[in-house]
């Protein structure tokens, strides 16, 4: 059996951008793109069986796409009985496992980690009762190879060999259509005669990757690096620059900067978060300024990027120098990581959409209904990232796979409309929102300040706030905003109420835990009962 080692080297990096192939990067490889891995085209084909021309099994769903929305969906549908197929051409578990969620916070709870033992440090341990001597040394290898470690302890859940105990047929390879109802499964380009299955639903599930900009003069032969890069990194870069201000530009941003680099944030307009709560992009700003020494650039434009110098090896680390123009300032900066984190664009080349009646946009992705299908083609469904209109985030992929897959076999009627779905960025402190978070004329607005709240107090960590915004003179909630040190948990409550109609009186009159910091969202609930006393 043929198994990843350290002589496959350039192979890794070639084909998968993954390296240094070290043990845990070579066990992570063979979970989730094994070498000896065949596509067994009549592996699940019984006697009798409906099967097209030339051995073309007829499935009854299809997944083209390994992460989150293809492993969920073709798993659920075999479980539930069907002859399910998924079709894997990069790393199973999509961006998230490899390139996204696992790798990034792993290195979030480091960076954590490092301030907690700086704060400590702090007048001398006197507030903690911890005397440290010295500083705090930071192992920047170790935390990669910790980082490697624990990616590739949790990858068997997403790998080939689950998903065929579970009853998937996995096909290795570039999935592409034929027609409206067969994919062909390429392995290699030029193969001559590609493995094709028939299907009666499937489901696109291709998801994005990182959007490189084109008008940027220098940028493309520049060794900048995206998310699918920055998590190979063995030595630390001095100077980071991040062209970017969403989450997982500010995620690594805060972490780096922990870490020991000096970074720099170019932000596109004045201000982050310009069309979310409006108090959330200051408040942030000005905490990851203070606490985490990150520094942003408004209004800022990169005009121009001069390699100085390329890496000689994977242990190496480039030299570039970097022209902005900032409010009609310019400036130049010189660095050796350019993170580039602009968006997300749509996995949708090459899959000969058109050969399948699937309508797309290049920029926006696959055209659905609220049911997730197609326009176009009410056969094919799409999930996560590939999809036009959709919130862009690991657990809307899952929930948009449990939407299909009860559609697609079960003609049930689930609606994406229906869907609250929350989102986190995580920051120290965190930033959760959900729903509708503007301050206007028909909308109420209840806050909490964590300054007030005991375990806050306690846990030295009164930083942030919760904010839920309801119907004006109702307690009907429409959305909700907090910045906390685990926002990410609190807002599961609101979501919650918002998804079955529990107003923010009935919030209120829920008993919390005390002290937790859950108890400011039930303070914004007794605001809105008190008001009526």
């Amino acid at each position: 059996m043929t198994e990843w080692s350290g002589d496959d080297v350039q192979q890794a990096k070639d084909q998968h951008k993954m390296w240094p192939l070290d043990e845990y990067n070579i066990k992570l490889l063979n979970e989730v793109h094994p070498k000896s891995w065949a596509n067994n085209a009549n592996t699940n084909a019984d006697d009798g069986e409906d099967e097209g021309a030339n051995n073309e099994i007829l499935f009854d769903f299809i997944a083209i796409g390994a992460g989150a929305g293809g492993l969920v969906s073709s798993r659920q549908a075999a479980r539930r009985g069907a002859k399910s197929a998924m079709i894997s051409f990069n790393l199973a578990g999509g961006d998230c496992l490899n390139v996204g969620c696992v790798p990034s916070k792993a290195l979030i709870r480091c960076a954590r980690m490092i301030r907690e033992v700086r704060k400590a440090q702090q007048n001398n341990g006197d507030d903690f009762g911890v005397r440290i001597s010295g500083d705090v040394e930071v192992d920047f290898g170790q935390i990669m190879r910790r980082m490697r470690k624990l990616r590739a302890e949790i990858s068997p859940i997403d790998g080939h060999e689950k998903g065929k105990e579970i009853g998937v047929e996995v096909f290795q390879g570039f999935g592409r259509f034929v027609d409206e109802n067969t994919v062909e499964v390429v392995r290699s380009p030029g193969e001559k005669n590609p493995i094709r299955l028939k299907f009666k639903k499937a489901a696109i599930c291709t998801g994005g990757r990182a959007t490189i900009p084109n008008n940027i003069p220098g940028l493309e032969k520049a060794p900048y690096t995206t998310n699918e890069t920055l998590f190979n990194l063995t030595k630390l870069p001095n100077r980071m620059v991040v062209l970017g201000s969403g989450v997982v530009a500010l995620e690594m941003a805060q972490v780096f900067a922990t870490f020991g680099s000096k970074v720099t944030v170019l932000v596109r307009s004045g201000t982050l978060f310009p069309n979310n709560d409006p108090d959330a992009g200051s408040y942030l700003q000005k905490s990851l300024e203070e606490n985490s020494n990150v520094k942003f650039v408004k209004l800022a434009k990169l005009t121009n990027v001069e390699t100085l110098r390329e890496a000689v090896d994977e242990n190496d680390l480039p030299l570039m120098r970097l022209s902005i123009k900032a409010d009609e300032e310019e400036m130049s900066i010189e660095a050796e990581c350019l993170m580039v984190a602009t968006g997300r664009s749509p996995n949708v080349e090459k899959l000969n959409l058109e050969a399948a009646n699937v309508d797309f946009d290049a920029k926006q992705g696959i055209l659905i209904d609220d049911y997730a299908r197609s326009k176009s083609n009410s056969n094919i469904f799409s999930v996560g990232d590939c999809t036009a209109g959709v919130p862009r985030l690991t657990h809307m992929s899952g929930e948009m796979a449990k939407v299909v897959v009860n559609n697609a076999l079960f003609d049930d009627d689930w609606k994406l409309s229906s869907l609250v779905v929350p989102s986190c960025m995580y920051t120290e402190p965190e930033f959760a929102s959900v729903g509708i978070v503007n301050q206007v004329d028909d909308v109420d607005v209840y806050t909490t300040s964590l300054e007030h709240n005991d375990r806050s107090i306690l846990d030295g960590e009164k930083e942030g706030y919760a904010k839920i915004f309801c119907k004006k003179d109702s307690g009907t909630i429409i959305g909700c905003s907090i910045i906390a040190g685990r926002a990410g948990e609190l807002i599961n409550e609101v979501t919650l109420a918002m998804k079955y109609g529990i107003t923010l009186q009935g919030i209120g009159r829920n008993i919390h835990c005390y002290p937790t910091t859950g108890e400011a969202i039930m303070g914004c609930g007794l605001q809105i009962i008190n008001s009526k006393w």
